[in-house]
């Protein structure tokens, strides 16, 4: 099995960041999946949704040791999409039948793909990923992110493209920082 797969969460699955993780995909020949296509509620302190997609999403991701979130940056922030799911890992460290899913992320390092109308990923926005892998005890493995203010264009990114799928080509991944 790959050691890598990627979630998008998007208002627009073949968008600029729907383009830039299907690159990834392509280059890695890892699977996508796509946040909108699962019934996903949003956190319940009173744990009322565990019966919807998102536990069958973590059962299959943890399978894997590195994941993509790919989003674009909406408000300097990631997309619904993406902060539903995210918040949703607050389950595995409230319910305690869940918990041991929880630790396993301990095991996992996290990569961040974005887009936006800027030259760079917006640092409040970077942070909300970075400050999350942390507290999970994950490993953050680095983030690409492309200037799309002009549409998708990959061209002026290749150097930054082939430098991130390097992390995660299966031979030179290294130790998460």
């Amino acid at each position: 099995m790959n050691k890598t797969i990627a979630i998008i969460g998007s208002s627009r699955r073949n968008g600029n960041t729907g383009k830039l993780i299907d690159r990834i995909a392509l280059d890695l020949n890892i699977e996508v999946i796509d946040l909108t296509s699962l019934n996903m509620s949003a956190f319940d302190y009173e744990h009322n949704n565990l019966d919807d997609d998102f536990l069958p999403l973590m059962d299959h991701i943890l399978k894997h040791d590195n994941i993509i979130f790919a989003s674009p940056v909406y408000w300097y922030a990631m997309s619904a999409q993406m902060k539903v799911f995210v918040d949703r890992l607050s389950d595995l460290l409230s319910v305690e039948a869940l918990k041991d899913r929880g630790r396993m992320l301990k095991t996992k390092t996290g990569y961040v793909a974005s887009t936006s109308i800027s030259k760079e990923i917006d640092d409040s926005c970077l942070d909300s990923y970075t400050n999350t892998f942390k507290y999970l005890g994950m490993g953050y493995g680095g983030c690409i992110h492309i200037n799309c203010k002009h549409g998708y264009g990959i061209r002026n990114s290749n150097i930054d493209l082939a430098s991130f799928i390097e992390k995660l080509t299966p031979n030179t991944v290294q130790a998460a920082v």
